[in-house]
């Protein structure tokens, strides 16, 4: 397997890496619901465990 003969300068690295930019997350309205909610992701409304606006899991109570 080839390795480099002499180390990369850290310039050389960050140039690389310039491209490399933290995106917004993008976020939805439920239809159901009205809340606002990160896309392609479940999330809890009302105590409930919600995703595509559909119920996957309900909280109960503990005894």
């Amino acid at each position: 397997m080839p390795n480099p003969k002499r180390r990369h300068s850290q310039q050389r690295s960050a140039k690389r890496r310039t491209h490399y930019k933290a995106e917004t997350v993008t976020l939805s309205k439920d239809s159901t619901t009205g809340e606002m909610h990160v896309r392609h992701r479940a999330h809890v409304s009302e105590g409930k465990l919600m995703y595509k606006g559909k119920v996957l899991v309900e909280k109960s109570p503990i005894n």
